[in-house]
């Protein structure tokens, strides 16, 4: 009996960074295509983060090579610097920067075949769609880079929304989701059941995750908060104009 695969996990690729070769660290992304363009989404600490020291040059995906047999991977290299200057695209507002990044994709160097999902304008959330604090999601991704490593697909881990959708929690660009993640998650698409939508995958694309969000505490007598940022989705809009 051949078994279909949920078109969700396939919007999702692990994502491996390098500098000079060497191999730093691992993380997630998603597929996002606008008309004819299709880029890579993930979190702009993973191309680039100041604060420590993370600086690569290069990153790695991994794709499905075989729809019938999805054991059959490949990896596609993609050059984060062009003539010195970075190739990714990133925002910012009012509050300073915005942790997500798009790389346009050249398709026509993707390896054929190639098997994969994008998300597009239409998986964003309308203002006719009710999404509340409290409604479930979903974090896809690789956590910690655990993932089936025979078949090559992420992990889902499920969660909920954890402040009011909509508004900028603290006055930054994102919202909060109560969900237990991981380094490695970094990237992920946060995503809601589309109520109102006949599109495949049939999911809501709300957030992207980036870290997790804690407080100042006594680490012996308090627990971490268990509580992620997540950042609005409608910057991919922004990112791949």
């Amino acid at each position: 009996m051949r078994w279909s695969v949920e078109p969700l996990l396939l919007t999702a690729a692990r994502v491996t960074t390098f500098r000079q070769g060497r191999s730093l660290t691992g993380a997630s992304s998603f597929f996002f295509q606008r008309d004819e363009k299709l880029f890579l989404i993930t979190s702009r600490h993973v191309l680039v983060d100041a604060p420590s020291g993370h600086f690569p040059d290069r990153i790695e995906i991994e794709l499905h090579a075989d729809a019938d047999d999805l054991a059959r991977s490949t990896r596609f290299s993609m050059l984060l610097y062009r003539n010195g200057e970075s190739v990714w695209r990133q925002g910012g507002d009012a509050a300073g920067a915005i942790d997500v990044a798009a790389i346009e994709i050249d398709r026509s160097a993707l390896p054929r075949p190639t098997v994969y999902r994008a998300f597009t304008p239409e998986h964003l959330p309308t203002p006719s769609e009710r999404i509340e604090a409290g409604d479930s999601i979903l974090v896809v991704g690789f956590p910690l880079g655990f993932h089936d490593t025979w078949h090559h697909m992420p992990v889902v881990r499920q969660g909920a929304i954890a402040s009011s959708y909509g508004l900028r929690f603290q006055g930054q660009g994102f919202f909060l989701t109560d969900a237990r993640t991981h380094r490695g998650a970094s990237g992920a698409p946060v995503v809601t059941r589309a109520s109102q939508k006949t599109v495949d995958p049939s999911w809501t694309l709300i957030g992207v995750h980036s870290t997790r969000f804690d407080v100042a505490r006594d680490a012996e007598l308090d627990e971490a908060l268990g509580l992620n940022c997540a950042w609005y989705a409608d910057i991919v809009m922004i990112l791949t104009a």
